[in-house]
């Protein structure tokens, strides 16, 4: 069995025996033992009682943390005329259209989010197989298929974050760098679990949010009080 490391064994021994903790005790626990010489992301895995495989119970959404999530955003963004020049002018990284999809297509996915104007989506349909998988497709349900592309730039960057139940019915994201002080961090989750809990589909059926866990990138996880989290 390999050796742990100093680090890795005192975040153990200061997770052991902890769970279903509070929101704000999770977040004191991960943070404090955030220890890797980087600022990690505390992130957060929502495990739903749902299954995406049917239309009615798949879950996705979109939620702008109120402090951000300390990342550096890339967007890329799928217009012309005017409207390539609003997104240029609002901050985007990358804006073209045929350009754009043959540059995609040749394997330049260097971007974390991907906008369109409508007139684009028979442009952008054709790298469905490339963007999907990798939950970049353009989807007016979350705000990235718009005329108003200078608003979807801003709160791309300013720290907007999609969610989408994967095929186990777990949701995940980034809430926050260890960096933010925990009252941030709780804010953060509190505003993530909100979005989950609003995106509760129809088919849904028995307990909609089975666990919930917080981690740092580099550090063990712990779960959280489900009706904790839930509360407001």
């Amino acid at each position: 069995m390999a050796k742990l490391g100093k680090r890795t064994r005192a975040a153990r021994e200061a997770f052991a025996g902890k769970e279903n903790l509070s929101v704000e005790e999770a977040v004191a626990l991960v943070k404090g033992n955030a220890g890797a010489k980087f600022d990690e992301t505390v992130e957060i895995a929502v495990c739903l009682g749902v299954d995406p495989r049917h239309a009615d119970q798949m879950v996705r959404g979109v939620v702008g943390l109120p402090n951000g999530t300390g990342k550096s955003v890339r967007v890329a963004v799928f217009a012309r005329g005017p409207k390539a020049e609003e997104a240029q002018a609002a901050g985007a990284d990358i804006v073209g259209a045929e350009d754009l999809m043959e540059s995609i297509q040749g394997g330049n996915l260097d971007f974390d989010r991907c906008i369109a104007t409508p007139d684009m989506m028979p442009i952008v349909g054709r790298l469905g197989k490339v963007l999907g998988p990798r939950n970049l497709m353009p989807n007016p349900k979350v705000g990235t298929v718009t005329m108003d592309v200078k608003a979807a730039v801003e709160a791309a960057k300013g720290g907007e974050v999609q969610f989408k139940a994967e095929k186990a019915g777990v949701v995940h994201a980034g809430v926050g760098k260890a960096s933010f002080g925990e009252d941030k961090l709780v804010e953060n989750v509190r505003a993530f679990m909100d979005a989950v809990l609003k995106a509760k589909p129809a088919g849904a059926k028995g307990a909609y949010v089975k666990k919930i866990a917080l981690s740092s990138t580099m550090g063990p996880g712990v779960s959280i009080d489900v009706d904790n989290a839930a509360a407001q």
